[in-house]
């Protein structure tokens, strides 16, 4: 038998296909604290996993993130997107293309 120690947060279903396979594994409930903290290490690999591939698959993974972050924080995927749309009505998107390379201050 082979023991592969991890330390990462991991989707819901994880364990059961992990035993459907004929393998175990060993899982604990997160404190919330803990929780929150493992979520925005887990931004990150799935940011880094996407820089890596730029696969839809990954960015997929990134947006169920982000949707765990909303909800841990206490806000909603409304409230998210009413930011989200306040911002682009003020400062606009990102559709230009556009590459700031000098500001000149008075």
């Amino acid at each position: 038998m082979k023991k592969i120690a991890y330390h990462k947060l991991i989707r819901d279903k994880i364990p059961t296909i992990i035993e459907q396979q004929g393998n175990s594994c060993v899982t604990e409930v997160l404190s919330e604290e803990m929780y929150l903290q493992m979520l925005d290490e887990k931004l990150s690999e799935e940011l880094a996993e996407y820089r890596e591939s730029n696969s839809l698959e990954e960015l997929a993974d990134l947006l169920e993130v982000m949707q765990a972050v909303v909800t841990a924080r206490g806000y909603t995927w409304e409230e998210l997107e009413s930011v989200r749309l306040e911002k682009h009505q003020k400062r606009g998107g990102f559709e230009k293309r556009l590459l700031l390379k000098e500001v000149t201050e008075k």
